[in-house]
C-alpha cells in the first residue's frame, strides 16, 4: 500500500466550530477506528436518517404524484375537456416533460452546492407545486403542453439533487437502503395517489371545474406545503451541516458530529472534501465510460418505469377490461409488493456488498412479467404479470444508482455521474412515450416488446461488468493497478 495512504479519526475534535473540512484529524496508516467511535457514528447517522430521509422521501413522493397524474386525470375526464385522445396528443404531453427535465438536470448538483440543499430543493419544489395547480386551470391541450415543459425543467433538479446530497452523507455500502427509503416512499405514495385521484374526481363540477382539474389543484397544494417544510428543515451537505440554517435557525448537528461524519466518508472513499467545480473537471469526469454505461442502464430501466407509470392504468382499463374504480384499486397492490421487494434487495445489496447481481435478477423477473402481460390469454394471468414485473424494475432504480455511486470517486464526479444518469432516465421516458402509441391501444404490444428489449440489454451490460470489474479488482489485489486513483479501492460487482 502507498506510504501516502492515511486512515482517519479515532476521536472527534473538541473544537466548538467546524471551520473547514481540513479540520479532519489524520492518523498513521494501520490505525483502526475504535468500537467507541463506531458506536458514536451509528448514533449520529440514526439522527441524520431521521432528518434527511423523511423529507427527501416526502418531496420525491409528491414529485412523482405530480409527474404521473396524467393517466388519472385522463380517466377522470381530461380526454373530453382537452381533446387528449386526438392523434398522439397524450404521448406528446407526456414526452415534452422530459425536454426540460433532461436539460436542467445537469446543473443541479453545482447549483445546489452554491445555494444549499434546503434552499435549492425547497424552492424548486414550491415552484413546480404552483405550476401543478396551474395545470388544473388549463383550457386547451396546448396550455397543458406548455406547463409540462416548464414543469419538467423544475423537477429536473430534484432527483440528481437528492442522490448527490445522500451520497455525500453515507458511505458506499449503506447507500442502497437509503436510496430505497426515499424512492420507496415516493413509489408507495404515487401508487396510493390513484385512489386519491379517484376520490378527487368525484368533485366534478365543484367551483365550475372538472374532477380532473381538482386532481391537479389538490396535489399541487400538497406539494407547496411539503416544499416549505423542506426549505426550513432539510439538512445541508456534511461540510455545511454545522452552520446556521435559514431564518437563523440553529444547526441540526454539532461541529464535532459533522467532523465524525466527514471522517467516516474519508475512510470509506477519500472524498469528504468537495473539489472545486470547473468545466475542465466536468469534461474530464465525462470521459469515464462507467458514467455513460450507467446512463444506458437507467435509460433502459426508466423506459420500463415510465411505460408502467403512464400506460398501466390504460392497459388495465382498456386492455384487461377492468372498470375505472377497479383500475385505481388494482394499481396499488403491486406497489406494496414493490416496496417489500425493494427493501429486501437493498438489504441484501448493502449487507453483501453486491449490486450487479440484483440488477440482473430484477431484469429477468421484469421480462417474464411483461411477457405475461402482453401475451397471456386471460386478464387474471396478465394482471399477475404486473405483480411479477413492476416490483423488480422499481427495485433496480436504487440499485443502479448505488452501482454507480460505489464505483466512482469524488463529489464533483458523482454529481456529474448522477446528472448524466438521470438524463438517461429522462430519455427512457421519451422512449416510453413514443413506444406506446394510441394506435396500439388497448394492448400496446409494440411498447411491451420495447420494454423486453431494454431489459435484455441491461442483463448483457451488467454481465459484461462482472468480468471487467472482477479482472480490475484482481489486478489491484496483485498491486498491478490502482483503481480510481485510491489505494485499497475496489469495484463493487
Amino acid at each position: 500500500m502507498s506510504s501516502e495512504h492515511v486512515d482517519f479519526v479515532k476521536t472527534t475534535p473538541s473544537s466548538s466550530d467546524l471551520h473547514d473540512p481540513k479540520d479532519i484529524v489524520q492518523l498513521e496508516s494501520g490505525d483502526s477506528v475504535s468500537a467507541e467511535v463506531r458506536h458514536q457514528e451509528k448514533g449520529i447517522m440514526r439522527k441524520v436518517d431521521r432528518r434527511l430521509l423523511p423529507l427527501c422521501g416526502a418531496l420525491y413522493a409528491v414529485s412523482l404524484v405530480d409527474r404521473l397524474n396524467l393517466p388519472n386525470a385522463r380517466l377522470a375526464g381530461m380526454d373530453e375537456a382537452l381533446g387528449m385522445s386526438i392523434g398522439n396528443r397524450y404521448s406528446v404531453v407526456t414526452m415534452v416533460f422530459f425536454i426540460g427535465y433532461i436539460v436542467f438536470d445537469f446543473p443541479a448538483g453545482f447549483v445546489m452546492r452554491k445555494t444549499g440543499a434546503a434552499t435549492f430543493l425547497g424552492v424548486i419544489g414550491f415552484c413546480w407545486g404552483i405550476l401543478t395547480i396551474a395545470m388544473g386551470f388549463c383550457k386547451t391541450w396546448g396550455a397543458l403542453l406548455a406547463c409540462r415543459v416548464i414543469f419538467g425543467a423544475l423537477e429536473g433538479g430534484l432527483f440528481p439533487g437528492i442522490i448527490f446530497l445522500l451520497s455525500c452523507w453515507y458511505i458506499r455500502h449503506e447507500v442502497q437502503v437509503r436510496f430505497s427509503s426515499f424512492y420507496g416512499a415516493g413509489m408507495l405514495v404515487s401508487g396510493l395517489s390513484n385512489l386519491l385521484a379517484y376520490g378527487l374526481s368525484k368533485a366534478d363540477g365543484l367551483g365550475g371545474l372538472g374532477g380532473w382539474s381538482w386532481i391537479f389543484i389538490f396535489e399541487g397544494i400538497a406539494t407547496c406545503v411539503i416544499a416549505v417544510f423542506v426549505l426550513v428543515m432539510l439538512l445541508d451537505f456534511p461540510d455545511k451541516g454545522a452552520r446556521k440554517r435559514i431564518l437563523g435557525l440553529k444547526p441540526f448537528i454539532t461541529p464535532d458530529e459533522a467532523t465524525v461524519i466527514l471522517n467516516r466518508i474519508e475512510r470509506d472513499r477519500g472524498d469528504s472534501t468537495p473539489e472545486k467545480f470547473s468545466l475542465i473537471a466536468v469534461l474530464g469526469h465525462m470521459k469515464d465510460w462507467k458514467i455513460w454505461e450507467c446512463f444506458v442502464l437507467l435509460l433502459c430501466n426508466n423506459t420500463v418505469a415510465y411505460s408502467f407509470a403512464y400506460f398501466l392504468p390504460l392497459i388495465l382499463h382498456g386492455g384487461m377490461g377492468f372498470s375505472i374504480l377497479k383500475t385505481y384499486i388494482l394499481i396499488f397492490p403491486p406497489y406494496v409488493l414493490a416496496a417489500i421487494w425493494m427493501f429486501v434487495a437493498a438489504y441484501i445489496g448493502d449487507r453483501f456488498m453486491i449490486r450487479g447481481a440484483i440488477i440482473v435478477v430484477n431484469a429477468v423477473f421484469t421480462i417474464v412479467g411483461v411477457v405475461m402481460m402482453g401475451y397471456a390469454d386471460t386478464s387474471a394471468v396478465r394482471y399477475a404479470g404486473v405483480f411479477l414485473s413492476l416490483p423488480p424494475y422499481n427495485a433496480s432504480i436504487p440499485a443502479i444508482f448505488s452501482y454507480q455511486h460505489n464505483n466512482i470517486v469524488g463529489q464533483s464526479k458523482r454529481a456529474i455521474g448522477a446528472a448524466v444518469m438521470i438524463a438517461g432516465g429522462g430519455i427512457g421516458g421519451i422512449i416510453a412515450s413514443n413506444a406506446f402509441q394510441q394506435k396500439d391501444a388497448p394492448g400496446y404490444r409494440p411498447g411491451l416488446n420495447t420494454v423486453i428489449a431494454v431489459q435484455a440489454l441491461t442483463i448483457v451490460i451488467v454481465c459484461k461488468n462482472f468480468w471487467v470489474f472482477g479482472r480490475a479488482n484482481r489486478r489491484a489485489d496483485r498491486r498491478e493497478i490502482v483503481i480510481e486513483g485510491k489505494e485499497g479501492f475496489r469495484y463493487t460487482l
